[in-house]
């Protein structure tokens, strides 16, 4: 399992070591499942993924949603096959919350149901959601105390939890049940925060350069994509949507995105340093692909010998 922050050379340190090693990539990217949405996710390119095989890209439309708990379903399902074909599965990216539903386990909620969402989103619009927020803290207490009254889909969801199972989210959490697997896990940290601040930034840039402002008006014009969709909500798309509101002009929209995408940097960071067990790499190491695959393919052979 390769894991880092944004602009930390995941997807570059993933092919060097599917160079070297007969792998196959799984994605644990929740922006990268989306189709049409390429300027601003930084997908491996149409070449990488001729070359070598890439999963859990490209899967859904925008409007969809994607869980963890369809993550680690696919994820568990893709390691059998991928192992079965005598190839390694190499997971790599940074959605944190996909690596600890794949370890750890998720709480034993209900599955998403569709008309009870519908249901909730109908009286969203006829109430509010802070209406609907003052419901959930007379059902769940604790969870709406958690919960900023315009968090439209923490609510939707917590309220959904209610009425499919009779009881509060607050109450099945910790019903959690590990899946067993075992992963040597590689880390790209920073030895300089400012520096990967720097590579962040020129990431952004890039990501307009790329054409993420056009992107998305395309995929505005297919008139059933909301702002508040789980994919709108990806760094770099909902500053991108403010922006073609007229809300923001072009330079709030790259310092927004900017610190956004620090923002997140800093959460994945946090995450992975409360990891248990791991081999660190700095990620501004020039050699950094070439000691991540070595390092790796030593690994491996190790292992089989």
């Amino acid at each position: 399992m390769l894991l880092g922050p944004t602009a930390s050379g995941k997807s570059g340190c993933a092919l060097a070591i599917a160079a070297r090693l007969p792998c196959e990539i799984i994605s644990v990217d929740s922006a990268a499942v989306y189709r049409g949405m390429d300027a601003g996710t930084a997908k491996p390119s149409a070449k990488a993924r001729s070359e070598v095989p890439h999963h859990l890209i490209d899967i859904i439309e925008p409007t969809a949603t994607y869980s963890a708990a369809r993550f680690r379903s696919d994820a568990k399902r893709l390691i059998g096959e991928i192992s079965g074909r005598g190839r390694i599965p190499l997971l790599a990216g940074g959605t944190m919350l996909y690596v600890k539903a794949l370890l750890e386990g998720l709480d034993t909620l209900p599955a998403a149901d569709a008309a009870v969402r519908a249901a909730i989103d109908r009286e969203a619009a006829l109430r509010g959601w802070p209406a609907l927020h003052a419901e959930l803290a007379q059902l769940d207490a604790a969870t709406a105390a958690r919960l900023k009254p315009n968090d439209a889909q923490r609510i939707q969801r917590a309220l959904e939890v209610v009425r499919l199972s009779g009881r509060p989210m607050s109450e099945l959490h910790g019903t959690k049940v590990a899946s067993g697997l075992r992963f040597l896990t590689l880390a790209l940290l920073p030895s300089d925060r400012l520096v990967l601040h720097q590579r962040i930034e020129s990431r952004f840039d890039a990501m307009l350069e790329a054409g993420l402002v056009d992107e998305l008006r395309r995929l505005r014009q297919r008139c059933d994509l909301r702002q508040d969709m789980p994919s709108m909500r990806s760094v770099g798309y909902r500053q991108a949507w403010q922006f073609l509101d007229g809300a923001i002009d072009r330079a709030t929209l790259r310092a927004r995105g900017v610190a956004a995408s620090r923002q997140l940097a800093k959460r994945q960071l946090t995450w992975l340093r409360s990891m248990p067990k791991f081999t660190v790499f700095d990620c501004l190491e020039q050699q950094l692909e070439i000691s991540v695959a070595e390092f790796a393919a030593a690994q491996w052979a190790a292992r089989i010998h």
